[in-house]
């Protein structure tokens, strides 16, 4: 018999990138565990130390259930902020899978609830993205000067990026060689001002086209009804503005809006 599954909110918590060169991270436990946990923060940089110094972050690796428990209470009413390793009900935050580019960085996490999920796709994540990618972001970095002369503003900056790394353009990400230089002498300008109207004919996020998801992903603001649901809202950027309206503005204003709505 298979139990009922509550599933959890989309986003329970907020993926960051923390820098932790030089920084002292407390490890408490010993064993296969806490040996992972300590190479993981060896290659972050980090500087490995015992309950008494001062943190912010700490790993618990305890396998005794008692002495576990003891450890992260104590720790946590320091304001310390803990990852209990297989008991993610008490984790603060949670480490994980990652495949590395670097400088590119890519983390998949399950919020605890299945590292062996995590593990599972990073693998397939390693099969397809590229062993170079890191030289694209370099690239990337090193023409940043050219891209503000190019695109002063920063939205069709933004744009002529996510047209130029699209799947199959010249800058793809998981395509061949991509040239930053070559594309640059020959990118086409952006549009200054343009709406584009998405109908949905499903509330489901999954179902929008790549270019309904390219759209919402690129634009600087969203006119959405109030039908529309938030799972496919959450498609846009987090910072494009949502503005709930019946009907698009005539004018706008500059760069890219969508009109969000459902079919009739």
């Amino acid at each position: 018999m298979v139990e009922a599954v509550i599933l959890p909110p989309s986003l329970q918590s907020l993926p960051l990138f923390v820098r932790l060169e030089g920084r002292p991270v407390i490890l408490l436990g010993e064993g296969e565990a806490a040996d992972a946990k300590r190479r993981l923060l060896d290659r972050a940089g980090a500087d490995v130390v015992g309950e008494e110094a001062a943190a912010a972050l700490a790993i618990v690796a305890i396998d005794d259930e008692e002495e576990a428990l003891a450890a992260v209470a104590r720790l946590k009413a320091r304001g310390i902020l803990v990852n209990a390793v297989d008991r993610s009900a008490l984790c603060d935050f949670t480490l994980p899978a990652i495949v590395d580019r670097a400088p590119v960085l890519i983390a998949i996490g399950t919020s605890g609830v299945s590292a062996g999920l995590a593990a599972a796709l990073r693998q397939r994540l390693e099969a397809l993205i590229p062993a170079d990618l890191g030289k694209l972001a370099l690239a990337l970095q090193a023409a940043r000067g050219a891209l503000r002369k190019r695109w002063p503003d920063m939205g069709e900056r933004r744009r002529a990026l996510a047209n130029a790394m699209a799947a199959g353009a010249v800058l793809d990400p998981l395509g061949f060689d991509p040239d930053v230089a070559f594309w640059l002498m020959d990118a086409p300008e952006a549009s200054t001002s343009e709406m584009t109207f998405i109908r949905l004919t499903s509330t489901d996020p999954d179902d929008l086209t790549l270019r309904q998801a390219r759209a919402l992903a690129s634009a600087d603001r969203i006119y959405h009804r109030l039908d529309v649901p938030v799972a496919v809202l959450d498609r846009a950027r987090a910072d494009a503005a949502r503005i709930v309206c019946a009907s698009p503005p005539s004018d706008p204003g500059s760069g890219l809006s969508v009109d969000v709505a459902m079919a009739r």
